[in-house]
Protein backbone atom coordinates (compact mmCIF):
# COMPACT_ATOMS: atom_id res chain seq x y z
CA UNK A 1 0.00 0.00 0.00
CA UNK A 2 1.11 3.58 -1.22
CA UNK A 3 1.25 6.01 2.06
CA UNK A 4 1.30 9.61 2.04
CA UNK A 5 2.33 11.46 5.61
CA UNK A 6 1.83 14.71 5.89
CA UNK A 7 3.80 16.32 8.66
CA UNK A 8 3.11 19.85 9.43
CA UNK A 9 5.92 20.59 11.38
CA UNK A 10 5.09 23.98 10.84
CA UNK A 11 1.53 24.17 10.37
CA UNK A 12 0.12 23.70 6.70
CA UNK A 13 -0.80 25.66 3.98
CA UNK A 14 -2.07 25.48 0.16
CA UNK A 15 1.58 27.05 -0.92
CA UNK A 16 2.98 24.81 1.43
CA UNK A 17 0.71 21.44 0.41
CA UNK A 18 1.54 22.54 -3.45
CA UNK A 19 5.58 22.96 -2.99
CA UNK A 20 5.63 19.58 -1.47
CA UNK A 21 3.78 18.12 -3.56
CA UNK A 22 6.34 19.54 -6.55
CA UNK A 23 8.99 18.73 -4.66
CA UNK A 24 7.88 14.75 -4.64
CA UNK A 25 7.76 14.88 -8.00
CA UNK A 26 4.75 16.12 -9.54
CA UNK A 27 5.18 18.16 -12.66
CA UNK A 28 4.76 21.90 -12.57
CA UNK A 29 3.36 21.80 -16.35
CA UNK A 30 0.60 19.23 -14.83
CA UNK A 31 -0.58 21.58 -12.27
CA UNK A 32 -0.16 24.35 -14.46
CA UNK A 33 -2.70 22.80 -17.13
CA UNK A 34 -5.44 22.39 -14.57
CA UNK A 35 -5.29 25.62 -13.17
CA UNK A 36 -4.92 27.06 -17.21
CA UNK A 37 -8.49 25.22 -17.84
CA UNK A 38 -10.26 26.87 -14.70
CA UNK A 39 -11.03 29.86 -16.98
CA UNK A 40 -9.72 32.16 -14.23
CA UNK A 41 -7.33 35.19 -15.45
CA UNK A 42 -3.63 35.19 -15.82
CA UNK A 43 -3.41 32.52 -13.86
CA UNK A 44 0.07 31.08 -13.27
CA UNK A 45 2.16 28.78 -10.86
CA UNK A 46 5.91 30.25 -10.24
CA UNK A 47 8.01 27.76 -8.02
CA UNK A 48 11.39 28.07 -6.84
CA UNK A 49 14.14 26.59 -4.39
CA UNK A 50 14.00 28.26 -0.93
CA UNK A 51 15.85 28.24 2.06
CA UNK A 52 13.59 28.31 5.29
CA UNK A 53 15.63 28.20 8.55
CA UNK A 54 18.75 26.57 6.38
CA UNK A 55 16.25 23.71 5.04
CA UNK A 56 15.81 23.69 1.56
CA UNK A 57 12.43 23.66 0.22
CA UNK A 58 9.91 24.26 -3.07
CA UNK A 59 8.10 27.40 -2.68
CA UNK A 60 4.89 28.18 -4.48
CA UNK A 61 3.43 31.41 -6.05
CA UNK A 62 0.32 31.96 -7.50
CA UNK A 63 0.76 35.28 -10.00
CA UNK A 64 -2.48 36.64 -11.37
CA UNK A 65 -4.61 39.65 -12.38
CA UNK A 66 -5.56 41.69 -9.80
CA UNK A 67 -9.55 40.78 -8.68
CA UNK A 68 -11.66 42.07 -5.97
CA UNK A 69 -14.60 39.31 -6.75
CA UNK A 70 -16.57 37.54 -3.72
CA UNK A 71 -17.33 34.13 -5.18
CA UNK A 72 -20.77 31.61 -3.49
CA UNK A 73 -19.74 28.14 -3.55
CA UNK A 74 -22.09 27.47 -6.97
CA UNK A 75 -19.43 30.21 -8.82
CA UNK A 76 -16.58 27.91 -7.58
CA UNK A 77 -18.38 24.70 -8.75
CA UNK A 78 -19.33 26.06 -12.03
CA UNK A 79 -15.58 26.66 -12.99
CA UNK A 80 -14.62 23.47 -11.64
CA UNK A 81 -17.46 21.72 -13.59
CA UNK A 82 -16.43 23.15 -16.99
CA UNK A 83 -12.85 22.64 -16.31
CA UNK A 84 -10.66 19.36 -18.02
CA UNK A 85 -9.95 17.95 -14.33
CA UNK A 86 -10.62 14.47 -14.25
CA UNK A 87 -14.28 13.43 -12.41
CA UNK A 88 -11.94 12.27 -9.14
CA UNK A 89 -10.00 15.69 -9.41
CA UNK A 90 -12.94 17.51 -9.69
CA UNK A 91 -15.07 15.43 -6.90
CA UNK A 92 -11.46 16.18 -4.40
CA UNK A 93 -11.63 19.63 -5.31
CA UNK A 94 -15.29 20.40 -4.84
CA UNK A 95 -15.28 18.87 -1.78
CA UNK A 96 -12.44 20.63 -0.01
CA UNK A 97 -14.64 23.64 -0.56
CA UNK A 98 -17.80 22.46 0.33
CA UNK A 99 -15.59 21.73 3.67
CA UNK A 100 -14.71 24.90 4.33
CA UNK A 101 -17.78 27.06 2.79
CA UNK A 102 -19.40 24.66 6.10
CA UNK A 103 -16.99 25.64 8.43
CA UNK A 104 -17.70 29.51 7.01
CA UNK A 105 -21.61 29.28 7.06
CA UNK A 106 -21.55 28.00 10.88
CA UNK A 107 -19.21 30.83 11.76
CA UNK A 108 -21.10 33.71 10.33
CA UNK A 109 -24.74 32.31 10.74
CA UNK A 110 -25.74 31.83 7.68
CA UNK A 111 -26.32 28.49 5.07
CA UNK A 112 -23.73 27.38 2.73
CA UNK A 113 -25.63 28.62 -0.16
CA UNK A 114 -25.77 32.14 0.43
CA UNK A 115 -21.79 32.23 2.53
CA UNK A 116 -19.55 34.33 0.71
CA UNK A 117 -15.90 33.01 -0.14
CA UNK A 118 -13.35 35.95 1.12
CA UNK A 119 -9.97 35.01 1.15
CA UNK A 120 -10.82 31.43 0.21
CA UNK A 121 -12.93 32.24 -3.13
CA UNK A 122 -9.76 34.58 -4.16
CA UNK A 123 -7.97 33.10 -7.28
CA UNK A 124 -4.94 32.30 -5.15
CA UNK A 125 -6.61 29.83 -3.12
CA UNK A 126 -9.10 28.63 -5.99
CA UNK A 127 -5.74 27.59 -7.84
CA UNK A 128 -3.82 26.10 -4.32
CA UNK A 129 -7.22 24.34 -3.23
CA UNK A 130 -7.62 22.78 -7.34
CA UNK A 131 -3.98 22.32 -7.79
CA UNK A 132 -3.83 20.38 -4.36
CA UNK A 133 -6.63 17.96 -5.74
CA UNK A 134 -4.90 17.37 -9.00
CA UNK A 135 -1.26 16.38 -7.26
CA UNK A 136 -2.83 14.00 -4.59
CA UNK A 137 -4.71 12.63 -7.68
CA UNK A 138 -1.05 11.98 -9.35
CA UNK A 139 1.13 11.37 -6.48
CA UNK A 140 -1.29 8.02 -6.25
CA UNK A 141 -1.41 7.27 -2.52
CA UNK A 142 -3.86 4.89 -1.06
CA UNK A 143 -4.06 6.18 1.97
CA UNK A 144 -2.98 9.66 3.75
CA UNK A 145 -1.75 10.45 7.44
CA UNK A 146 -1.73 13.90 9.17
CA UNK A 147 0.56 14.67 11.99
CA UNK A 148 -1.62 16.57 14.32
CA UNK A 149 -1.45 20.53 13.52
CA UNK A 150 -0.47 23.65 14.81
CA UNK A 151 -2.24 26.64 14.49
CA UNK A 152 0.42 29.49 15.74
CA UNK A 153 -0.40 32.01 18.32
CA UNK A 154 -1.25 35.67 18.08
CA UNK A 155 -3.57 37.86 15.80
CA UNK A 156 -4.22 38.33 12.35
CA UNK A 157 -6.06 40.70 9.78
CA UNK A 158 -8.46 39.18 7.76
CA UNK A 159 -11.53 40.63 5.96
CA UNK A 160 -14.02 40.67 9.04
CA UNK A 161 -11.00 42.51 10.90
CA UNK A 162 -8.55 41.49 13.59
CA UNK A 163 -9.22 38.20 15.13
CA UNK A 164 -6.55 35.89 17.11
CA UNK A 165 -5.04 32.56 15.55
CA UNK A 166 -6.31 29.83 15.02
CA UNK A 167 -8.71 31.92 12.65
CA UNK A 168 -12.56 31.19 13.42
CA UNK A 169 -12.55 29.14 10.20
CA UNK A 170 -9.61 27.31 10.92
CA UNK A 171 -10.83 26.15 14.27
CA UNK A 172 -14.13 25.51 12.54
CA UNK A 173 -12.26 22.73 10.00
CA UNK A 174 -9.89 21.38 12.74
CA UNK A 175 -13.02 20.14 15.55
CA UNK A 176 -12.09 16.70 16.12
CA UNK A 177 -8.41 17.32 15.11
CA UNK A 178 -4.86 16.42 17.32
CA UNK A 179 -3.40 20.23 16.92
CA UNK A 180 0.03 20.19 18.19
CA UNK A 181 1.57 23.01 20.58
CA UNK A 182 3.34 25.52 19.18
CA UNK A 183 4.32 29.28 20.57
CA UNK A 184 5.04 30.60 17.50
CA UNK A 185 3.25 33.97 17.14
CA UNK A 186 2.30 33.45 13.85
CA UNK A 187 -1.01 31.92 11.62
CA UNK A 188 0.72 28.44 10.92
CA UNK A 189 -2.38 27.15 9.30
CA UNK A 190 -4.81 28.29 7.08
CA UNK A 191 -8.39 27.70 6.35
CA UNK A 192 -7.14 26.62 2.92
CA UNK A 193 -4.80 24.44 4.52
CA UNK A 194 -7.26 23.02 7.14
CA UNK A 195 -9.32 22.69 4.72
CA UNK A 196 -7.16 20.21 2.31
CA UNK A 197 -5.84 18.42 5.22
CA UNK A 198 -9.03 17.23 6.95
CA UNK A 199 -11.31 16.07 3.74
CA UNK A 200 -7.91 14.30 2.22
CA UNK A 201 -6.40 12.38 5.54
CA UNK A 202 -7.76 9.08 6.42
CA UNK A 203 -6.18 9.48 10.23
CA UNK A 204 -4.14 12.18 12.02
CA UNK A 205 -1.08 10.76 13.80
CA UNK A 206 2.63 9.79 14.35
CA UNK A 207 4.13 8.33 10.85
CA UNK A 208 3.04 5.25 10.22
CA UNK A 209 5.68 2.16 9.62
CA UNK A 210 6.26 2.25 6.02
CA UNK A 211 9.57 1.99 3.61
CA UNK A 212 10.66 5.78 2.59
CA UNK A 213 10.88 6.24 -0.86
CA UNK A 214 10.20 10.00 -1.54
CA UNK A 215 9.71 13.24 0.79
CA UNK A 216 9.06 16.78 -0.48
CA UNK A 217 9.29 19.98 1.30
CA UNK A 218 6.75 22.93 0.92
CA UNK A 219 8.11 25.97 1.98
CA UNK A 220 5.49 28.63 3.70
CA UNK A 221 6.41 32.36 2.24
CA UNK A 222 7.08 33.55 6.03
CA UNK A 223 10.78 33.18 7.25
CA UNK A 224 10.28 32.46 11.10
CA UNK A 225 12.82 32.82 13.97
CA UNK A 226 11.78 29.89 15.83
CA UNK A 227 11.70 26.83 13.38
CA UNK A 228 12.09 26.32 9.21
CA UNK A 229 8.56 27.21 8.00
CA UNK A 230 8.26 24.00 5.87
CA UNK A 231 5.51 21.18 5.96
CA UNK A 232 7.13 17.62 4.93
CA UNK A 233 5.76 15.04 2.65
CA UNK A 234 6.94 11.73 3.03
CA UNK A 235 5.41 8.59 0.56
CA UNK A 236 6.48 5.32 1.01
CA UNK A 237 5.42 1.46 0.78
CA UNK A 238 3.23 0.23 3.49
CA UNK A 239 3.11 -3.17 2.58
CA UNK A 240 -0.11 -5.13 3.79
CA UNK A 241 -2.43 -2.60 5.47
CA UNK A 242 -5.44 -3.12 7.66
CA UNK A 243 -8.51 -1.17 7.54
CA UNK A 244 -7.68 1.83 10.01
CA UNK A 245 -10.06 4.20 12.03
CA UNK A 246 -9.81 6.55 14.54
CA UNK A 247 -11.53 6.48 18.35
CA UNK A 248 -11.16 7.89 21.76
CA UNK A 249 -10.55 6.32 24.82
CA UNK A 250 -11.93 7.88 27.97
CA UNK A 251 -10.74 6.80 31.66
CA UNK A 252 -11.24 7.22 34.91
CA UNK A 253 -9.61 5.64 38.37
CA UNK A 254 -12.73 4.82 40.71
CA UNK A 255 -11.67 3.34 44.57
CA UNK A 256 -14.85 4.45 46.86
CA UNK A 257 -18.01 2.73 44.47
CA UNK A 258 -19.24 -0.33 44.86
CA UNK A 259 -19.19 -3.40 42.23
CA UNK A 260 -22.70 -2.55 41.48
CA UNK A 261 -22.72 0.91 40.71
CA UNK A 262 -19.52 0.13 38.15
CA UNK A 263 -21.70 -2.80 36.49
CA UNK A 264 -24.61 -0.23 35.85
CA UNK A 265 -21.99 2.29 34.61
CA UNK A 266 -20.75 -0.05 32.45
CA UNK A 267 -24.14 -1.11 30.38
CA UNK A 268 -25.66 2.47 30.54
CA UNK A 269 -22.11 3.13 28.45
CA UNK A 270 -22.84 0.07 25.73
CA UNK A 271 -26.11 1.55 25.56
CA UNK A 272 -25.49 4.75 24.61
CA UNK A 273 -22.59 4.08 22.15
CA UNK A 274 -19.54 3.27 23.29
CA UNK A 275 -17.66 1.01 21.45
CA UNK A 276 -16.06 -1.34 24.38
CA UNK A 277 -16.23 -0.56 27.99
CA UNK A 278 -14.15 -2.59 30.38
CA UNK A 279 -12.01 -2.00 34.00
CA UNK A 280 -9.12 -2.82 34.97
CA UNK A 281 -8.09 -3.51 39.02
CA UNK A 282 -5.67 -1.16 40.09
CA UNK A 283 -4.09 -0.62 43.77
CA UNK A 284 -4.33 2.99 44.21
CA UNK A 285 -3.07 5.33 47.64
CA UNK A 286 -2.99 4.19 50.90
CA UNK A 287 -3.23 0.72 49.52
CA UNK A 288 -6.61 0.84 48.52
CA UNK A 289 -8.44 -1.72 45.72
CA UNK A 290 -9.58 0.00 42.83
CA UNK A 291 -10.67 -0.03 39.21
CA UNK A 292 -9.72 1.72 36.13
CA UNK A 293 -12.64 2.29 34.26
CA UNK A 294 -11.99 2.36 30.55
CA UNK A 295 -14.19 3.36 27.16
CA UNK A 296 -13.51 3.75 24.19
CA UNK A 297 -16.00 5.66 21.57
CA UNK A 298 -16.07 7.82 18.58
CA UNK A 299 -15.43 11.21 18.53
CA UNK A 300 -19.22 12.13 18.41
CA UNK A 301 -19.77 10.54 21.68
CA UNK A 302 -16.89 11.69 24.07
CA UNK A 303 -18.93 14.24 25.84
CA UNK A 304 -22.52 12.00 26.58
CA UNK A 305 -20.45 9.35 27.56
CA UNK A 306 -18.32 11.43 29.88
CA UNK A 307 -21.55 12.87 31.40
CA UNK A 308 -22.43 9.27 32.15
CA UNK A 309 -19.58 8.39 33.80
CA UNK A 310 -19.57 12.11 35.86
CA UNK A 311 -23.53 11.58 36.69
CA UNK A 312 -22.94 7.57 37.60
CA UNK A 313 -19.81 6.77 39.46
CA UNK A 314 -19.05 10.36 40.72
CA UNK A 315 -15.41 10.67 39.56
CA UNK A 316 -13.84 14.41 39.65
CA UNK A 317 -11.95 13.88 35.90
CA UNK A 318 -12.10 11.70 32.63
CA UNK A 319 -8.85 11.49 30.62
CA UNK A 320 -9.11 11.48 26.77
CA UNK A 321 -7.30 11.17 24.14
CA UNK A 322 -7.32 9.95 20.73
CA UNK A 323 -6.33 6.37 19.38
CA UNK A 324 -5.65 4.64 16.20
CA UNK A 325 -7.84 1.35 15.28
CA UNK A 326 -6.48 -1.47 13.12
CA UNK A 327 -9.10 -3.58 12.46
CA UNK A 328 -10.35 -6.98 10.18
CA UNK A 329 -12.54 -6.17 7.43
CA UNK A 330 -15.83 -8.21 9.15
CA UNK A 331 -19.34 -9.00 8.31
CA UNK A 332 -22.49 -10.30 9.56
CA UNK A 333 -22.66 -13.84 8.84
CA UNK A 334 -25.43 -17.15 9.76
CA UNK A 335 -24.77 -20.76 9.91
CA UNK A 336 -27.50 -23.20 10.18
CA UNK A 337 -27.15 -25.73 12.79
CA UNK A 338 -29.35 -28.42 14.76
CA UNK A 339 -30.54 -25.59 16.83
CA UNK A 340 -31.24 -23.46 14.47
CA UNK A 341 -30.21 -20.28 12.67
CA UNK A 342 -27.39 -18.49 14.80
CA UNK A 343 -25.77 -15.55 13.97
CA UNK A 344 -21.94 -14.66 14.29
CA UNK A 345 -18.79 -12.56 11.98
CA UNK A 346 -17.28 -13.28 9.97
CA UNK A 347 -13.76 -12.04 9.44
CA UNK A 348 -11.19 -11.87 6.87
CA UNK A 349 -6.94 -12.23 7.75
CA UNK A 350 -5.94 -11.82 3.86
CA UNK A 351 -7.26 -15.26 2.68
CA UNK A 352 -7.98 -16.60 6.13
CA UNK A 353 -11.25 -16.78 7.47
CA UNK A 354 -12.48 -17.10 10.86
CA UNK A 355 -16.37 -17.19 11.82
CA UNK A 356 -17.36 -16.20 15.42
CA UNK A 357 -20.76 -16.44 16.46
CA UNK A 358 -22.52 -14.21 18.71
CA UNK A 359 -23.10 -14.94 22.39
CA UNK A 360 -26.62 -13.59 22.65
CA UNK A 361 -27.82 -15.89 19.30
CA UNK A 362 -26.26 -18.64 20.68
CA UNK A 363 -27.85 -18.00 24.74
CA UNK A 364 -31.23 -18.22 23.05
CA UNK A 365 -31.12 -20.86 21.37
CA UNK A 366 -29.63 -23.04 24.10
CA UNK A 367 -32.50 -21.68 26.27
CA UNK A 368 -34.75 -22.44 23.47
CA UNK A 369 -33.37 -26.30 23.56
CA UNK A 370 -32.41 -26.63 26.65
CA UNK A 371 -28.88 -27.75 26.25
CA UNK A 372 -25.78 -26.28 27.45
CA UNK A 373 -24.57 -22.59 26.06
CA UNK A 374 -21.38 -24.56 25.14
CA UNK A 375 -22.74 -26.89 22.90
CA UNK A 376 -24.61 -24.30 20.79
CA UNK A 377 -21.48 -22.54 19.90
CA UNK A 378 -19.53 -25.94 19.28
CA UNK A 379 -22.07 -26.88 16.79
CA UNK A 380 -22.33 -23.16 15.29
CA UNK A 381 -17.91 -23.26 14.82
CA UNK A 382 -18.66 -26.81 12.95
CA UNK A 383 -21.72 -25.17 10.84
CA UNK A 384 -19.42 -22.65 9.55
CA UNK A 385 -17.90 -24.23 5.72
CA UNK A 386 -13.93 -23.95 6.27
CA UNK A 387 -13.84 -24.26 2.04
Amino acid sequence: MRVAYLDCMSGVSGDMTLGAMLDCGVPLQALQAAIDSLGLPSCRLEAEEVKRHGFRAMHVRVVHEPEHAHRHLHHIVDIIDQSSLTDGQRDLAKRIFTRIGEAEARVHGTTLQKVHFHEVGAVDSIADIVGAAVGWDLLGVDRIVCSPVPTGTGFIQIEHGRVSVPAPATAELLKGVPLAPSEVRAELTTPTGAGIVTTVADEFGPLPPLVIEQIGYGAGTKELAEQANVTRLIIGDAGEQFDTDQAWMLETNLDDISGEVIGHTTARLLESGALDVYTTPVQMKKNRPGAVLSILCHAAQRDKLERIVFRETGTLGVRRWAVTRHKLDRRAFHVQTAYGEIAGKLSLLGDEQRFAPEYESCRQAAAEHNVPLRDVMEAARAAFPTE
